[in-house]
């Protein structure tokens, strides 16, 4: 990845939706009760970049006891229509997690969704290669108007 040693910001046009979604590993020895869940999120992301009509802009994914895949949509409808998809993967994968870890505990689940409105978000990226919004979105050089924090928020 290419080091941009600008300072970078995120531009986006309209509403959009920021999703966080991850699993923990509470069990580390039931590999047989994790391995499937976590095997599960790479399949839809691979059925999400093959459709974008689907309204999914990217994602950045972490890996350690506690998995995180921090996605960009293009809005929350779009979110909801996907987890709500009976032709997509995330419906089967959701009934199998239930199936197979329930309420056992070997296994945890969570996301958080956050509905970015216009002016609603602040980015700054300094020697960094495209990553987070400014790669799922538009990245422009934050300069001039785009200078500080609070004017990238639009309240200077």
């Amino acid at each position: 990845m290419q080091v941009i040693k600008d300072r970078m910001c995120a531009e986006i046009e309209g509403e959009m939706a920021v999703f966080l979604i991850g699993m923990r590993i509470n069990k580390p020895w039931k590999i047989h009760k994790w391995l499937p869940v976590a095997m599960a999120m790479p399949r839809m992301l691979r059925e999400l970049g093959q459709k974008p009509e689907l309204g999914f802009l990217g994602a950045h994914t972490w890996f350690s006891r506690t998995i995180v895949v921090l996605q960009y949509w293009r809005s929350i409808d779009d979110l909801y229509a996907y987890a709500k998809n009976r032709n997509a993967a995330h419906l089967p994968a959701w009934a199998a997690f239930n199936r197979a870890i329930g309420k056992s505990g070997d296994v945890g689940v969570w996301h958080e969704t956050y509905k970015i409105r216009p002016g609603d978000y602040e980015t700054i990226y300094a020697n960094m290669p495209l990553f987070g919004l400014a790669k799922a979105t538009k990245a422009v050089s934050a300069s001039g108007h785009r200078e500080s924090a609070a004017a990238r928020l639009k309240q200077a």
